[in-house]
């Protein structure tokens, strides 16, 4: 009778390890399972060196600001958080105003289907996603829109995974991804109907840049939407505690660093844009884009525990719990510039190629 207890108690708690590290998956799309965590591109043997190579960059603060060092600065940070992203968060990199009634789910999907909504545009035509990520955001745009979405990233780990997505959703036909760098994009001229960028352009150092690249592969009259991460009118760069929150959310999230809301419309015209319209979606009526963040606490030491345990048995490569680590810590930060109204993910800024421009402003 005891060896039988002991049989089954063994096999109890084998089933809830199982259940608890392999079934889990993620909190909202389950495809990415915490088994499966990586470091993306980089070899399992490598993570934890890229991961303080990563960290590195930051107390070399000259080489952050020098655009030819910042994608592959960018790269090794998606190649250490992509899984973990997606296992803990979803397929959609980005945050999303809390709709009552709604899941975070469907509160998602429906900030992304606004971006293409203003852009316009007609089934078939062709629109690029700068900052594609996994493809979140193509898949439910291409879904609504009917529209060709084109993706790039710099990641490649991230266009193996969008394409494996696309497929699985069955969207591969209007969904294409590229990897490149979106300073230097692989298109010609005015060759798409319109673009969009969900809290993506945050990653390059001078702004412009990318915007001048996005006018350049943009069809005259076509529109861009773009979510900005930005400091509000709120921010002071005299008070301590608030440049401990931004740079913060700028160490954890591989940022350059952080634009003010109020620099976002000159730049677009500086490239030659009209600026349609401009808002902070994050301004009331909207409810909290951060509440997310304080409700996922606990589901945070679920999964850091998941991850230790996975560490520890040799199936997660090592580093891996340092970068979730880095990451709960990035949450903080950003829940309390949410708070305190001194930064946004999701100002707006709708801007339109005028319709007798050429290719460069």
């Amino acid at each position: 009778m005891d060896s039988l207890a002991l049989i089954c108690t063994a096999g109890l708690l084998f089933g809830g390890l199982y259940w608890f590290i392999c079934i889990l998956g993620s909190a909202e799309q389950k495809g990415k399972r915490a088994a499966d965590l990586s470091g993306g591109s980089i070899s399992r043997d490598k993570v934890l060196d890229k991961y303080k190579q990563y960290w590195s960059f930051f107390r070399r603060p000259k080489e952050i600001e020098t655009a030819e060092k910042v994608p592959a600065f960018v790269d090794t940070f998606y190649n250490l958080v992509t899984d973990i992203y997606e296992w803990g968060w979803g397929q959609s990199f980005h945050f999303s105003p809390s709709i009552p009634g709604k899941s975070h789910k469907d509160a998602t999907r429906l900030h992304e289907e606004m971006a293409v909504d203003l852009l316009g545009v007609k089934p078939g035509d062709r629109i690029l996603d700068v900052g594609c990520g996994v493809g979140g955001p193509m898949r439910a745009i291409a879904a609504h829109s009917r529209a060709n979405v084109v993706g790039i990233t710099i990641n490649e780990y991230q266009v193996k995974r969008a394409r494996i997505h696309n497929k699985k959703a069955g969207l591969d036909s209007l969904c294409e991804v590229v990897c490149g760098n979106f300073l230097e994009m692989p298109f010609k001229d005015n060759s798409f109907e319109g673009a969009y960028s969900i809290e993506a352009t945050c990653h390059a150092p001078k702004l412009e840049e990318v915007y001048a690249e996005i006018y350049r592969v943009l069809k005259p009259g076509s529109m861009y939407v773009s979510y900005e991460w930005v400091t509000t009118d709120k921010f002071k760069a005299e008070d301590p505690e608030q440049v401990e929150i931004i740079q913060g959310i700028e160490r954890g999230d591989a940022l350059p660093g952080l634009r003010r809301s109020d620099e976002v419309a000159d730049i677009a015209r500086k490239v030659g844009f009209e600026v349609v319209r401009e808002k902070d979606l994050a301004k009331p009526p909207s409810k909290p884009w951060w509440q997310r963040l304080k409700m996922g606490r606990i589901a945070y030491w679920r999964n850091h525990i998941v991850v230790i345990v996975l560490s520890w048995i040799g199936i997660a490569p090592k580093g891996v719990v340092d970068v979730h680590e880095m990451l709960f810590v990035t949450a903080d930060y950003l829940a309390r510039g949410g708070e305190t109204g001194i930064f946004t993910p999701m100002h707006m800024i709708l801007c339109k190629k005028p319709e007798s421009s050429s290719s460069s402003s």
